[in-house]
């Protein structure tokens, strides 16, 4: 390729171009064009968007806009034929069969008749897809440029995609199928504490039992339209009453999982903890992120981002094993778990890096299961091919990670709030160890985390109950 000739972009002038002369181009439909297109025009027909709806329609499939196609005949003559300079008059086009994800289509367009007058032409404009079957054709008419013009190529800033709504179904699928089950939740008395599991309710992931002041939360739910109709509300006076209640309800009456709603994750604890009747099982309690980030192909998780402050080395083994089990859980049948540090080899002035390299010894010993675990990994190796084929680092881990292990609260807090607020990825978080699990969200997160995080918990408890079996 001639890297300058590609660096410039020139026309063909009306004088150059005869009668029968023609440009090509190729171009494959993506999902992503499909958004895209979608969010730029506006145009949200569920034929386009909403595969469920696709179904039943006239296609049976998610298609593309029709104006796509007509994109690309735009393409072709505002960029190579005739290309700079180019001002549209008019287009017709008819359209003969849709266009789904995966068709490629051979964009035609040809010279078919010239005007001395004022250097207008009109151009046959033809697409076939990848069978050669004709999807569209028409006619356009351009008026065409009489100068030469060569220009550097502007390229345009690369556009990604952050469909939040998509990844969320994506995430709420994993239950489809299970029944929904019964959540104390403690002290929803702000707006996205009290629709988080009453959306998840209508949803059909739980049946949320609502601890706290009643007079409050029915005026909330009044406040924000929210239906409490079937809802059993308990009655308790503060947060510590409404943390001790929601455990008690876990711990003697067969409620399935505890919520978190408006209090501090302090004062649900405590009643968590309680040595006469919290719910501790033995194992150690740890917090688990569940991210679904735009740009990375799977699943991550981040472990701890709210419980364990400062974790001693066995206490980070135990923190790793929770999320690999967790991982299993998820149908993760082998996660990476990459440990963190800001450097890949072990430096004694760095304590972060010698546990790494002593989980990964305990690994080894099969002292921790179920898993491929390596590091020290500074962030960029454990999720990027290319940022550890550039440090040249080999490792089973690198650019592959499952599991996120941060070696402090702030590091992973940092993490997978960044995940949440720059990158726009759709969270959940649970913690685990405990007779139930726990939903462990932030005050400030949407409804939408606190939903999938219900997902969550419906997908452990039913695992555990087959597992008790």
């Amino acid at each position: 390729m001639d890297y300058l000739a590609d660096s410039f972009i020139q026309n063909r002038t009306f004088d150059e171009i005869e009668v029968g002369d023609s440009a090509q181009l190729v171009r494959t439909l993506r999902t992503e064009d499909i958004h895209l297109f979608a969010a730029i025009s506006g145009d949200l027909n569920p034929t386009h968007l909403d595969p469920e709806f696709a179904q039943s329609g006239q296609f049976r499939d998610v298609v593309g806009h029709s104006l796509w196609g007509v994109t690309l005949v735009s393409a072709i003559l505002g960029t190579q034929f005739p290309g700079p300079g180019t001002v549209y008059v008019s287009q017709s086009q008819n359209f003969f069969r849709p266009v789904t994800v995966g068709d490629t289509l051979t964009i035609s367009v040809t010279c078919r008749e010239k005007f001395e007058h004022n250097h207008h032409i009109v151009f046959d404009c033809k697409a076939v897809n990848q069978s050669g079957v004709k999807i569209m054709d028409g006619v356009a008419e351009v008026a065409t440029p009489m100068q030469r013009i060569r220009r550097p190529k502007v390229l345009p800033p690369k556009v990604s995609i952050a469909d939040r709504e998509e990844r969320f179904r994506r995430l709420l699928g994993l239950v489809d199928g299970l029944p929904p089950i019964r959540v104390a939740v403690a002290a929803p008395c702000d707006g996205d504490s009290l629709r988080g599991p009453l959306q998840a309710a209508v949803t059909g992931l739980i049946e949320p039992i609502l601890i706290g002041p009643g007079r409050k939360i029915r005026e909330l739910a009044e406040e924000q339209s929210l239906d409490l109709q079937g809802v059993r509300i308990i009655n308790a006076s503060g947060d510590r009453a409404a943390a001790e209640t929601a455990v008690a309800l876990c711990r003697d009456e067969g409620v399935a999982a505890l919520m978190k709603g408006s209090l501090h994750t302090r004062e649900l604890m405590r009643a968590v903890l309680s040595k006469k009747s919290g719910l501790q099982t033995g194992r150690r309690l740890s917090h688990v992120a569940l991210a679904s980030v735009p740009g990375y192909p799977k699943l991550l998780l981040v472990t701890d981002a709210a419980i364990n402050i400062a974790p001693t080395l066995e206490e980070k083994a135990d923190i790793v094993q929770n999320a690999i089990n967790f991982a299993h859980i998820l149908g993760i049948a082998e996660p990476k778990v990459a440990l963190l540090a800001a450097i890949e080899r072990v430096n004694p002035l760095m304590p972060v890096t010698q546990d790494a390299a002593a989980l990964r010894e305990m690994a080894a010993e099969g002292r921790i299961t179920g898993g491929v675990v390596d590091g020290p990994l500074g962030f960029d190796k454990a999720i990027s091919h290319r940022a550890a084929a550039i440090k040249g680092i080999t490792s089973p881990v690198a650019g592959e990670a499952d599991i996120l292990m941060a070696p402090y609260i702030e590091v992973a807090s940092a993490i997978a709030k960044q995940f949440e607020y720059l990158a726009g990825a759709m969270m959940g978080g649970i913690v685990l160890g405990a007779k139930v699990p726990i939903v462990l969200t932030n005050r400030a997160d949407t409804a939408q985390t606190r939903m999938v995080s219900c997902a969550i918990a419906q997908l452990i408890h039913h695992h555990n109950s087959r597992e008790a079996k």
